[in-house]
This record gives structure tokens, C-alpha cells and sequence, in this order.
């Protein structure tokens, strides 16, 4: 997260000023004016704590860290710091701190104030309003202020107990500052829930020390019987008391680095950016209006009893698949000859797979039947298979236009599901076998132990099955075909490739293709155009070819109700303004 988080102090001689800060390197460590910042490596403390490594490295002192003073310098002058240290964290040799982060190979650096002049001025303005103006109602506690010149700024306020302080008690302030706005205030509970946790330690440890001093010396009591003086001279005389002093912990700025260090690395972690361009898709759309539907009839079930469906009649949801009748147990295979792994390995892992293992001609048969919406009937005894067969499958068409049933003990209509799993037994109608609706797809044993050529070489398993696949209407080898089948096929037949660029080009392609089915849809459902306009225009779309119009037909049904509802409204609306006028 690119910000930085300080801890600033309210001195009674100097006024807020900034004790301790850790902010965000992406690139090596800024060099000085004369000499390098990293003038040598001293000791190397590393200990892992959340992922980071923590070193201290010995760094030329900088007019920011205190070590001189110099009209030109960020840093405040000398003569303005507190000769009891109230207004210092680190001594004048001491080198900082500085953490890796392996993973992003970024630095988190530590010191007193930042080096980078205009940062300085942003962290010097920022400690001055969270102790002065920007303060919450009763002085302690969050709160959120800034703009966009100066950076936004979270602020936590806080007292330390000081038995030497006037009030007994000095204030403090722990600030996070950056420029965007929304991440700041999105990250508000997080940075409050552990901010509050390392306020309420330093005040944990402040009040030991405290409560120890009160018992060994009495202030208020003291102070009572102490004859009056000025307060300007009481002030001179009792310079504000460093913070390790007031906490007993000589290892506080080491600790408050490493919490600071992770609260930027965690706080950067927890909220990523997705960008999204343009509308969602149809197929977001309909698994948004999938989800609805299913929430609506979990809420209508609360409360009355379900009704039982015949275990013979398994349910299908447009996209999704739901099967609550299970197989008889005489038709699974024997779980004790197989083993679990190996049976993983008997599935389909994409389409390029599924090619290769069915061969070209009969994969481009069955790619086919499906662009076309045809019921795809699978039977074999694996139902892992069946069901891997049927997610590569899906991937070709929209998700409104995919209805499932995985696997069932007798055979479906095909208005129910497009694509039907079934166990080996079952019998198919013969004029479901015949119709150039349907193709079947039968896995059997293989009567050669290396049939089809593999992929990989964990996935020989499939070489123990036979694909035999038929249809009434098988496709022509020389037949054209839809034209999103070409560029599919194109595409797996690319071995330079890769698997997952196949997986965005099919998405790409169903966008595509669904962009046409949408103007199809307006102009003869919404817009009732005639037979030789809608011609025209499929010629106009690159899709006057017979397949390529039936494949739009049946893609139009994947439309989403949230469209076509759109389209109705958007339609009529002027019409009925017409109509009035």
C-alpha cells in the first residue's frame, strides 16, 4: 500500500511535532546530496515477522533525521528538538530501520521523519492538524480528514500516562496518509482494529510505568505541597520525557517499525482492484438471475415442507446441474479396483484434450451438435468422466443456453436437458438414435491398452476407454459449418497456444457471437422486421449461412430476462409518448 504511517507527539515546548514514521520503497533507497544513503552495512539483524525481513543498516545521517541543521533541509532544526529527547525517536547515529518483502521485493524504511522534502511537508501538516484542529470529540479516538493536494489522513489520538506531565498524561497520535481516498476509507475498520491494538499496548506498558512511579514517589501530592511558580518557567524546567523512558522499552521504535511494516503490507493485501469494462455479460446476467431465482425458492421452502419429487425425475437448472437421485449401487464401478488418484486422472482437462482424444472428426461432430443446441447424450459407467466431459463441453455455449443432468437411470426428453449423462444400460428410444437432433457419445472398454494419444503423461488412464460416437445426422467433412466451430477449431489445432489463451479466445468468440445475437434479437422479436430485412441483415452480420442461423436461433434463448426486459422497456417507451401526443 503506498502510504506512510507516523507516530506524532503534541511537545508543550515545540508544539506537534513527528516522532517515529515508516513509509513505502518500490524502488532502491533514495541517495544523498554528498555521499550515498547506504554508506555501509553494519549488523544484520534479520528475523522473519509476516513475511518481511528485518534489517538495520548504518545510512548517512540526513538534515532530516536531526543530525544537522540547515535552512535547506526538510527536517526541523536542533535547536528546536527537546534536550530530553521528547521530540526524537532515534538518536543522532542510530542508522533506522528497514525491512524486505521478499515476495514484491519492496522496502519498508523507518526514521524520523521522511527524506523526501515534499513528503515531509505532507507528514508535517498532516501531524499538525491531527493534533490541533482535526481532533475528535473528547480528544481521543479516529478520525478521517484531508484533500487532495495534502493526501487523506486516518488519525487515532491517544494519551500516554506521564507522572511528570502536566495532567499526568501526554498526547499522542498514530496517522496513516495517502492519496486515494476511497482505499483509505475503505480500509477504516481494518487500520482502527489494529492501530487500537498497538495504542492500547504503549498505553498498557506506559501505565506500569506510571503506576510504578506514583507508588515510589507521589506527584500530586508533591505538587500540592509545592509552593506556586509560573507555568512558563514549571514548562522550561521539565522538558518532555522520551517515550521509550515513559513505556521502560528500549526496543519500542524496533517493535513500533515492525507493526508499522505490516500494517502496510497487510492493510496493501486485503483490498484488490478489479476493473471492470462496459456492461457485464449476458452470461454474468443470467447466473446473477440464476442465483435469484434459487435464494427465492430456498426463502419459499422456509418454513413448509418440501415437496419429494420422483427420484426418477432429476431437477435441471438452466446452467447448473442438480442430481438428488444417486446411481444403483450395482452400476457404480468397483471402488475397490480402482484407485482414488488414478480415477481422477479419467476425466477431460479442456477442449484441446478432448480432440485429441476423440480424434478431429468425431470431436467436430459432437462440437457441432452442441453450438447447434442438439441434446448431447453421453453413456458410460464413470460418471467423474461424463462430468468433466460435460464442463469442457459447456465452455462453447452461453450459460443460459447449458442444462444439465449429469447422470440418470433412464433417458430424458430433450426439451429437459442438451446435455444427459447416462449409465450403460439404460435404453435409448430408437427414433433418438435416428433423429439429426441428437448425437451419442459411448464410452467403452478399449481393446488396445494404448489406443488414443495423450497429452500428458499422468493421463493415460483414458487410453483404457473407446469413444465411439454416431448420429443421425452426421456432419460432411467437407461441410462449412458454423463459423465460431472454424475459429474454435483453429484455435486448439494452434499448438503455440496455450490452454488458457484458448479459454479467453472462446470467451472472446461467445461475446462475439452473443453481441449478434442481441441485434438478431431487437430486429425481428422487438422490431418485428420482415423475412428480407433480416436476411439483409444476417448477410451484414457475416451469419446468412444456414448454421450459422440456427446456431443464433438457439443461442437467442441464452439471453438474459434482465435483456430482454431492457430491450421491451427501452422499445415501448417512446411509443406510448407518442401515442399521447
Amino acid at each position: 500500500m503506498n502510504a506512510i504511517v507516523a507516530l506524532c507527539h503534541f511537545c508543550e515546548l515545540h508544539g506537534p511535532r513527528t516522532l517515529f514514521c515508516t513509509e513505502v520503497l518500490h524502488s532502491p533507497l533514495p541517495q544523498g546530496a554528498g555521499s550515498g544513503d547506504i554508506s555501509g552495512q553494519n549488523e544484520q539483524a534479520e528475523e522473519e515477522e509476516g513475511g518481511i525481513q528485518m534489517s538495520s543498516r548504518i545510512r548517512s545521517h540526513s538534515p532530516a533525521e536531526g543530525a544537522s541543521a540547515d535552512s535547506s533541509s526538510p527536517g526541523p532544526k536542533k535547536s528546536d528538538m527537546c534536550e530530553a529527547s521528547g521530540c526524537r525517536s532515534l538518536a543522532g547515529g542510530h542508522p533506522g530501520y528497514v525491512s524486505h518483502d521478499k515476495e514484491t521485493s519492496i522496502k519498508y524504511v523507518s526514521h524520523q521523519h521522511p527524506n523526501h522534502p515534499q513528503l515531509f511537508s505532507i507528514v508535517r501538516q498532516a501531524c499538525v492538524r491531527s493534533l490541533s484542529c482535526e481532533v475528535c470529540p473528547g480528544r481521543e479516538g479516529p478520525i478521517f480528514f484531508g484533500d487532495e493536494q495534502h493526501g487523506f489522513v486516518f488519525s487515532h489520538t491517544f494519551f500516554i500516562k506521564d507522572s511528570l506531565a502536566r495532567g499526568f498524561q501526554r498526547w499522542y497520535s498514530i496517522i496513516t496518509i495517502m492519496m486515494d481516498r476511497i482505499y483509505l476509507i475503505n480500509s477504516w475498520p481494518f487500520l482502527l482494529g489494529k492501530i487500537r491494538g498497538i495504542i492500547d499496548e504503549l498505553q498498557g506498558k506506559a501505565l506500569k510505568v506510571f503506576e510504578a512511579e506514583q507508588f515510589g514517589c507521589p506527584q500530586r501530592a508533591q505538587r500540592m505541597n509545592t509552593a506556586f511558580t509560573p507555568f512558563l518557567h514549571q514548562r522550561n524546567g521539565n522538558a518532555a520525557r522520551s517515550l521509550t523512558s515513559l513505556t521502560n522499552d528500549e526496543n519500542l521504535w524496533a517493535c513500533l517499525h515492525t507493526s508499522f511494516a505490516w500494517l502496510l503490507k497487510a492493510c496493501g493485501s486485503r483490498l484488490t482492484e478489479k476493473l471492470l469494462e462496459g456492461a457485464p455479460t449476458e452470461d454474468t446476467l443470467v447466473q446473477m438471475e440464476k442465483l435469484a431465482d434459487l435464494k427465492e425458492e430456498s426463502e419459499g421452502w422456509d418454513g413448509s415442507e418440501e415437496e419429494e419429487k420422483p427420484s426418477s425425475q432429476p431437477d435441471v437448472v438452466e446452467g447448473q446441474e442438480l442430481s438428488k437421485s444417486s446411481p444403483e449401487p450395482s452400476l457404480m464401478p468397483d471402488c475397490n479396483s480402482w484407485n482414488v488418484a488414478h480415477r481422477r486422472l479419467s476425466v477431460f482437462r479442456s477442449l484441446r484434450h478432448m480432440r485429441q482424444v476423440l480424434g478431429a472428426s468425431a470431436f467436430r461432430m459432437l462440437a457441432w451438435h452442441v453450438l447447434m443446441g442438439n441434446q448431447v447424450i453421453w453413456k458410460a459407467r464413470d460418471m467423474d468422466l461424463v462430468q468433466s466431459a460435460f464442463d469442457v463441453l459447456r465452455t462453447m455455449l452461453p450459460v443460459g443456453c447449458v442444462r444439465i443432468i449429469p447422470y440418470s437411470e433412464q433417458y430424458e426428453e430433450a426439451y429437459r436437458c442438451n446435455f444427459l449423462g447416462l449409465s450403460p444400460h439404460v435404453q435409448i428410444p430408437p427414433h433418438i438414435l435416428s433423429s439429426e437432433f441428437a448425437v451419442l457419445v459411448e464410452v467403452r472398454a478399449a481393446t488396445r491398452s494404448s489406443l488414443y494419444p495423450t497429452l500428458f503423461d499422468d493421463e493415460q488412464s483414458l487410453n483404457k476407454y473407446e469413444f465411439v460416437v454416431t448420429s443421425g445426422s452426421p456432419v460432411a467433412a467437407d461441410r462449412v459449418g458454423p463459423t465460431i466451430l472454424n475459429k474454435i477449431e483453429a484455435a486448439l489445432t494452434n499448438q503455440n497456444l496455450s490452454v488458457d489463451v484458448v479459454d479467453q479466445c472462446l470467451v472472446c468468440l461467445k461475446e462475439e457471437w452473443m453481441n449478434k445475437v442481441k441485434v438478431l434479437f431487437k430486429f425481428t422479436k422487438v422490431d418485428s422486421r420482415p423475412k428480407e430485412d433480416t436476411q439483409k441483415l444476417l448477410s451484414i452480420l457475416g451469419a446468412a449461412e444456414e448454421d450459422n442461423v440456427k446456431l443464433l436461433k438457439f443461442w437467442m434463448t441464452g439471453l438474459s430476462k434482465t435483456y430482454k426486459s431492457h430491450l421491451m422497456s427501452t422499445v415501448r417507451s417512446p411509443t406510448s409518448s407518442e401515442s399521447r401526443n
